[in-house]
């Protein structure tokens, strides 16, 4: 029995790391790409296993039959899987929003809660029956047998997270996937109930429901229905539009629609492409406009957004090369498998050159020199995106420009109002220009602002009478842009309003390690669609590292007062440090994550990868401290080390991406920081790990109970990660940046270190003596 429930314990993390990231890449497309959902994603996850593991896994100490829970909680595991998957792409639909349609905040929060709900719950739940069952079928006891349980989940985790992403994604659909995964642990159902079917006539019924299930689930994966149920779902995903187009790349989602001879491309539900017939107000301002500031305009580079009639209207003037790179290099030859008139005639024009590559990298490391380089892309509203906003990508591209040269970037505007969102981003992005070029010239818009950005004053000299010359002298052929329409455009008091209009808004710059062109842009978009929270995000922005330095001292000092009172509360020092250690991990995680995608734009690939590190290093600190358990005599003062580790960690880890920065367009660099970033990971797994084993050894001192030290812990685990998930996705990385959100991790571990070091006299002899007998 002991070697089923090992493989039951392999099952349950193998099952457990491939839901969650399954779940995570559905609702992210959802959730139009927007990385820092993944932190509410990763919350949601963390609080329901807590829930789990905690209120429903510490029925595991009483119940008769633990194994029969363990199958039962596994059924409801298996069959919700699917159907998650499932009710993430209709449950738009359910609740009345649109295919397109925005998201905010609370919708994201409380939809992706529901969603997981089932899954989450029932696989926290499996972590204490197990550890309960382990207990009974092993001969270890107290907390080496949570130990090894901890370890056979990891180690389980670790399989799954490579087998998602280099056996399941590039070669299955979710639909598939999640019906594999039900099957798994159905068999294991089957498998596990096998060995008591002659008992009790619950135990037949239980095998025999899992016999069902099964063979239900076998049916529907090996025959066409799999394929029928993952297009049904897309279609409801998508309801009023024609689908012609759906598939995942590195970067994230792709899908094409169709209305009548009209292909719309999106890019994780935001339309990129609309061909043959475009929005032609945009194209001819976006386009004509920058080109008629330049004297004389040769070479040009369009990042995103170039096909569809941007490139085009470009070759109406006498340019002599056009370079075209796209964020995900995938959209272009969806472009080609979809081809228009248009189209064919950008793509397969003899002065286009199509790279296909990430469009930073491509900036980074080409030797030429533009005239114009356009960016199609007119919002920072997640990271990938970000990152072509900011001051350092800005001055890369500076660095490509000739001396006449022009970077034209477009952001959401309006002529009548700004809101406080919409003028603090536009703020935040003009800030950041002014940084990096000396000249600049804004054409305000309804609906689009214009940003030329030039390192010659020339483009601040010019009038509306010599770009109204320059449209005469080349004889372009436009629709819209007369020169009634440019003296419009041009006419000052447009401008004037414009920077009147901005004299409020932040004093904040966009960089790479300190998004607050993101935030800015979140804070817009829920005011679009979370009209509520604004306030809350006014808060968020008043966010500074001197708020969490009074809040932890005043906690810490507090907890600290108390406690010589109520001797009986040392034993909460412990769960704390679990607590903060929880949130130390998720804000690790995040921190991996975001970075990852600031340097390199597709987490989307590597997330799978960079939590499988990060597991890996839970097992093998896991195992070290399970085995090293006998024979630490000094526990405290073995957790004290691993806190001040933590400690150190959190410092040095940022650091560590501000030194490689700057070479990642040295292609050693370049590879050798994704090694880093792994074993970055993996350090932070193996101090996260390794304190876990050791924490529940110190606990027991205090419970003879297994399952409610092992679900307690384990849950303060989780809560932490679930506060973590929340205002370190939100709010820490976006509005305090890289450094100082390690920081604010680093104060977090220095008042947990206090707290334990403090009590390390007193903690045990708060406790009485227990027997070696097990209740």
């Amino acid at each position: 029995m002991k070697k089923n429930l090992i493989l039951a314990l392999l099952i349950m993390g193998f099952s457990g790391i491939v839901a969650q990231i399954l779940l995570l890449r559905e609702l992210l497309i959802t959730f139009y790409g927007n990385e820092l959902s993944i932190g509410i994603i990763l919350a949601n996850w963390l609080i329901l296993e807590a829930f789990g593991c905690f209120f429903i896994g510490k029925r595991a100490e009483w119940v008769k039959k633990p194994i029969q829970g363990f199958i039962i909680l596994q059924l409801i595991f298996s069959l919700s899987l699917p159907f998650a998957v499932y009710l993430i792409r209709i449950f738009k639909e359910v609740i009345g929003y649109t295919a397109g349609e925005g998201l905010g905040l609370i919708p994201m929060l409380y939809s992706s809660f529901l969603i997981l709900s089932l899954v989450s719950i029932t696989h926290g739940a499996l972590f204490t029956f197990g550890c309960k069952i382990y207990s009974l079928y092993s001969k270890k006891q107290g907390a080496k047998s949570i130990g090894k349980v901890y370890i056979y989940e990891t180690l389980g985790t670790i399989a799954g997270g490579v087998a998602f992403t280099y056996l399941l994604i590039p070669y299955f659909h979710s639909v598939q996937i999640a019906l594999s995964i039900a099957l798994l642990n159905l068999i294991l159902c089957v498998f596990l109930s096998g060995s008591f079917w002659h008992k009790k006539i619950s135990n037949k019924i239980l095998g025999c429901v899992s016999v069902i299930f099964t063979v239900f689930v076998a049916y529907i994966l090996f025959s066409p229905k799999a394929d029928e149920i993952h297009n049904l779902s897309i279609k409801h995903q998508w309801k009023g539009q024609e689908l012609v187009h759906y598939q995942n790349s590195i970067y994230g989602n792709i899908v094409v629609t169709r209305r009548a001879e009209q292909y719309t491309f999106f890019s994780d539900g935001i339309p990129i492409i609309t061909s043959p017939y475009p929005d032609i107000t945009f194209v001819e301002e976006f386009v004509h406009l920058p080109m008629l500031f330049h004297p004389e305009p040769k070479e040009v580079l369009i990042i995103s957004g170039g096909a569809g009639g941007v490139i085009n209207e470009i070759l109406k003037h006498p340019v002599e090369r056009i370079d075209y790179v796209e964020l995900d290099p995938l959209l272009l030859e969806v472009i080609e498998k979809f081809p228009t008139s248009l189209t064919k005639t950008e793509l397969n024009h003899k002065k286009v050159n199509i790279k296909y590559t990430d469009g930073q990298l491509f900036v980074k490391r080409t030797s030429n020199k533009y005239d114009l380089v356009l960016l199609g892309l007119s919002n920072p509203s997640d990271l990938q995106v970000n990152r072509l906003f900011t001051k350092e990508f800005f001055s890369l591209v500076k660095e490509k420009l000739k001396e006449d040269g022009i970077l034209v970037i477009t952001l959401p505007g309006s002529l009548s109002y700004l809101g406080e969102e919409l003028r603090n981003l536009n703020r935040c992005i003009l800030n950041t220009l002014k940084n990096i070029f000396p000249h600049l010239k804004i054409i305000p818009g309804d609906g689009t602002n214009l940003f030329l950005s030039s390192k010659s004053e020339t483009i601040s000299l010019i009038d509306e009478k010599e770009i109204i010359q320059r449209l005469n002298e080349r004889n372009l052929e436009v629709n819209l842009l007369t020169p009634a329409h440019i003296e419009y455009k041009l006419h000052p008091r447009w401008l004037n309003w414009f920077i009147k209009s901005l004299e409020q808004g932040t004093e904040k710059i966009n960089q790479d390690f300190q998004p607050s062109g993101l935030f800015y842009s979140l804070s817009y978009w829920n005011a679009l669609f979370s009209p509520s929270v604004r306030k809350l995000f006014q808060w968020f922005e008043k966010v500074n590292l001197r708020l969490f330095v009074i809040i932890l001292s005043i906690f810490t000092g507090i907890f600290l007062l108390i406690r010589l009172r109520i001797k009986k509360l040392h034993r909460a020092s412990i769960p704390i440090c679990i607590v903060f250690t929880g949130f130390a991990g998720m804000i690790f995680d995040l921190v991996l994550i975001f970075t990852f995608q600031i340097l390199y734009g597709y987490v989307f690939l590597w997330i799978g990868l960079l939590v499988t590190a990060f597991m890996v290093g839970v097992a093998v600190g896991g195992m070290i401290m399970t085995s090293l358990l006998e024979r630490i005599k000094r526990d405290l003062i073995s957790f004290v080390r691993i806190e001040f580790a933590l400690v150190l960690f959190s410092g040095i880890l940022p650091i560590i991406f501000l030194l490689f920065h700057p070479y990642l367009d040295r292609p050693v660099i370049y590879i050798l920081l994704q090694i880093i970033f792994l074993v970055l990971s993996f350090i932070s797994g193996l101090l996260i790990g390794s304190q876990f084993p050791l924490a529940n050894k110190i606990y027991l001192k205090n419970s003879l109970k297994i399952g409610r030290t092992a679900g307690l812990l384990y849950s303060a685990d989780l809560l932490g990660g679930w506060i973590g998930g929340l205002i370190g996705g939100v709010v820490l990385l976006p509005v305090l940046g890289l450094l100082k959100t390690c920081m604010v991790v680093l104060m977090f571990k220095v008042c947990s270190l206090i707290i334990v070091a403090t009590s390390s006299r007193k903690y045990v002899t708060s406790f009485p003596k227990p027997s070696l007998g097990m209740k």
